[in-house]
């Protein structure tokens, strides 16, 4: 209980900043704080996540809300229309968890969501340099937005400019501190020093909840002067408990819109919300199981209830939070009951704090949300990509050739995400990226690698064999339709590599003796599916 209740504070350190600094991208985000921490309580399975408002969601949100615009710039019931999406993302997760649907996430691809999660991180940044740098303009997507910026770079704010550079850089250092071998615990330590490495771990973790009060002081203290932009008045209090409208009115009141033209407006954002909730959650969930398997339909089931509760009490979209998740897990979370304090603590703030953030600079959460997305872009993944593209390119030596169309799969997908993410948009960007990501895999199913070598004797000299085997074929069961593409393209690959070759003979289902099997071996070696008798060289070909 005393660890639940530690990590639940610290997190409510974390999650309230955030939750702040999400409004600046979506309009709202502390009443998306707490609810989230309630019912995950209740139903979640992971002990370490926490739901609430992200960077993506906040970024997605605000996306559509722009997409209702019908007027001379006037948004039209953004209050509303936010509070109708996450109730929708909540209904569409849990017919997903009802109808048993929820695998089809599974067909989008580890190197389709780290493009998304990459490319997300990269426009939320773009957008908060405005921010950062005290500038005032209106653009839209990643290129628009950095134009402007060039072009209104004169009229930046000194003073903003500088108090966002430097939360940015306490902000890092702040991060970096428990990193250090010096602060971390270890056998032997003395009090003083076990109470000192904690202290470190406790302002590295509430470094966010640390740089907005000390610039919230400086704003507050310089207040007669105006020297930054400041986030203005906060509605105070517990948010009103209401059902949510599925109709809104703009251009003062001329303009009524029910769901269905709303719906037609947001378009396929009713259905990328709760794809791109689920993704993240499962994702995470996964990374903090420690190994075991997670319950992909229990944490469903927790997330769309999560947003349909949420819709009352004035929420966004909400799904876990991988920066939350990790401090509650380093905090020393034992069970899900940590959640109870989060919410608590953000609740308290609700009631009693809300009149202070009024001086929270905009350049200090500009910075908070910098240095929280710059870690979710996944360069690492590109590394290995292109080195095995670069070894791919390396012939098999030692008597072994290999016919290899699939080089640098991976990278395809990966790179038509990002960049139809950054350049196009976010929702169309992931929906592509998951149709090329299934059409690679059709691809790589209907061609595989083809290995062909020599088989040499116990004595190591020639066996008279020559041994074929599809990389693909062990991977996935046998179906005859997927090997009827197959076969063209082991043949084609035979006779380019054997030369002299005579007969081929391949059976209608050659893999049907291995199906029971997902990889059968001999040793600790996969099992060749074909084995070709050879005179001179290779004069026929047939399964064993």
């Amino acid at each position: 209980m005393q660890g639940d209740v530690l990590a639940g504070f610290t997190v409510g350190l974390t999650v309230i900043p955030q939750g702040i600094a999400y409004a600046v991208v979506s309009g709202y985000g502390l009443y998306s704080s707490f609810i989230g921490c309630f019912v995950y309580m209740l139903f979640g399975s992971c002990k370490d996540v926490t739901i609430g408002p992200t960077a993506i969601m906040s970024i997605m949100t605000h996306e559509y809300l722009k997409a209702l615009d019908c007027g001379e710039g006037e948004t039209v019931g953004p209050t509303q229309v936010a509070v109708m999406l996450t109730f929708i993302t909540g209904i569409v997760i849990l017919l997903a968890t009802v109808l048993r649907i929820g695998f089809l996430v599974t067909f989008i691809g580890r190197t389709v969501i780290s493009a998304f999660t990459s490319a997300a991180a990269v426009t939320i940044a773009t957008s908060q340099i405005k921010g950062l740098l005290g500038l005032s303009f209106e653009a839209e997507g990643f290129i628009q937005t950095w134009k402007a910026i060039f072009q209104h770079i004169s009229e930046t704010r000194y003073q903003d400019a500088v108090l966002g550079i430097v939360c940015c850089i306490a902000l890092l250092l702040l991060k970096s501190m428990r990193e250090l071998n010096a602060a971390k615990p270890r056998e032997g330590d003395s009090t003083k020093q076990r109470i000192l490495k904690k202290a470190i771990f406790f302002v590295s973790v509430g470094r966010n909840a640390i740089i907005v009060i000390i610039s919230t002081g400086i704003a507050y203290g310089l207040r007669e002067s105006e020297p930054f932009k400041i986030t203005g008045d906060i509605t105070a209090g517990f948010p009103k408990v209401s059902v949510p409208s599925f109709s809104v009115t703009c251009n003062n009141g001329t303009e009524d819109l029910d769901f269905t033209e709303i719906a037609s407006r947001v378009s396929i954002g009713l259905f990328i919300l709760p794809l791109i909730a689920v993704i993240e959650n499962i994702a995470i969930a996964s990374a903090f199981a420690g190994g075991k398997a997670i319950d992909a339909t229990q944490e469903m089931l927790a997330l769309g209830l999560c947003n349909v509760t949420g819709s009352f009490f004035q929420s966004i979209p909400t799904t876990g939070s991988f920066s939350r998740t990790a401090v509650n897990a380093t905090s020393g979370v034992k069970t899900q009951a940590g959640g109870l304090t989060t919410g608590l603590l953000v609740i308290l703030a609700l009631l009693f704090l809300t009149p202070a953030f009024k001086y929270i600079p905009k350049a200090s959460l500009s910075a908070v949300i910098i240095c929280a997305v710059i870690f979710m872009i996944e360069y690492h993944d590109v590394l290995p990509i292109w080195r095995t593209y670069k070894l791919d390119q390396v012939p098999y030596s030692y008597g072994v050739v290999q016919f290899s169309a699939n080089n640098n799969n991976n990278s395809v997908p990966l790179w038509t995400t990002f960049l139809l993410c950054v350049f196009w948009a976010l929702e169309w960007g992931i929906l592509v990226g998951a149709l090329v990501n299934i059409c690679v895999l059709l691809y790589l199913q209907a061609t595989p690698d083809v290995v062909v070598s020599l088989r040499e004797t116990s004595e190591g000299g020639s066996s008279g064999l020559v041994v074929v085997q599809p990389t693909l074929g062990l991977i996935a069961r046998s179906q005859k339709i997927a090997f009827a593409n197959m076969r063209g393209h082991v043949r084609t690959s035979l006779l380019a590599l054997i030369p002299n070759l005579e007969e081929i003979s391949l059976p209608a289902d050659p893999l049907a003796q291995v199906v029971v099997q997902d990889t059968p071996s001999v040793g600790n070696s996969p099992q060749p599916l074909l084995s070709h008798e050879h005179g001179e060289w290779c004069h026929s070909c047939i399964y064993s």
